[in-house]
């Protein structure tokens, strides 16, 4: 038993939700405004692990995947059990929600229905190229922004639309890139993902323009608040965009090049995530720094 609880930890991926997804609800609390230091942060516990966590093992039971995944570069046997407790976390997370307001509760239980569309076989948007990427950018990307916007007390705001619109093109154009190690066990369970339909030059295409527009989606809503910050992620952007789409050039769909596809995420999401983090720390005066509030 105690084989199985870490084994489902592990299909939890914490670090991957930490890291990697928690760019969203980050930015979110930036553009709020004020912030709710308690909720703000319990909340993110409730986002990124019963709502993220349980949606990633829900997932995880019906691909039954042997080779690697996001996180895992092994990822160890399920059990029945981990199916039915993936959906528990991910409904005691909204019972949590309610807790916070009803805009919360309506798009934390939306991102539920997504996430359970994305993975059932009764739906199975994953193996469609254009619904998988309708509920993973709604799900983690715009719902996230949301999420932790209203999480930190913030109030409706047009920029918020702008800025979690360009948030799940960011994250969207990555996604694509991820399904590349994977392309074997996919096509055996008969998902024709992103990258089978169009393949490598496609999945290229499709990061220059989801990335470069919602970059600059991103940082024109957050120029309207944050001029200084918005300018510099813009720039650290533009550079990242150039290295990864050097990284991503000649990829070929073979599990070998899993490494090489988690470090490209890593690289793009863990600087976007520790850039909002230092934003957040500044502006909610976390840190002591005085004379850089004014830029925030």
């Amino acid at each position: 038993m105690l084989t199985e609880l870490k084994n489902f930890t592990l299909h939890l991926r914490l670090h991957y939700q930490f890291f990697i997804l928690s760019g969203g609800y980050l930015l979110g609390g930036l553009i709020a405004d004020q912030m709710q230091f308690a909720q703000f942060w319990l909340q993110f516990l409730n986002v990124h692990i019963l709502l993220y966590g349980g949606a990633t093992v829900f997932n995880s039971w019906w691909d039954k995947d042997e080779g690697p995944i996001g996180g895992l570069k092994h990822p160890p046997k399920m059990s029945l059990w981990m199916r039915d407790v993936s959906l528990i976390f991910m409904f005691v997370g909204w019972i949590w929600a309610y807790t916070v307001s009803w805009p919360y509760f309506f798009v934390y239980g939306s991102s539920l229905v997504l996430f359970w569309l994305y993975s059932t076989p009764l739906a199975r948007w994953k193996g469609h190229p254009v619904l998988s990427l309708i509920a993973i950018g709604i799900s983690t990307g715009f719902n996230s922004v949301f999420l932790g916007f209203w999480a930190a007390g913030g109030a409706f705001s047009p920029i918020l639309l702008l800025s979690g619109i360009g948030a799940s093109l960011i994250l969207l154009s990555l996604y694509p890139v991820s399904q590349i190690y994977q392309a074997d066990e996919d096509s055996r369970r008969g998902d024709v993902t992103f990258f089978i339909r169009f393949g490598g030059n496609g999945v290229q295409r499709f990061f220059m323009i989801a990335y470069l527009s919602g970059l600059t989606m991103l940082c024109a809503g957050l120029y309207a608040i944050y001029t200084v910050p918005a300018i510099v992620l813009f720039i650290v952007g533009l550079f990242s965009f150039a290295i990864i789409q050097r990284l991503i050039t000649g990829l070929q769909g073979v599990a070998s090049e899993y490494q090489k596809v988690m470090s490209i995420k890593l690289f793009a999401s863990l600087s976007f995530v520790v850039f909002l983090l230092i934003s957040n720390a500044i502006r909610y005066e976390w840190i002591g720094i005085p004379f850089l509030k004014r830029y925030f």
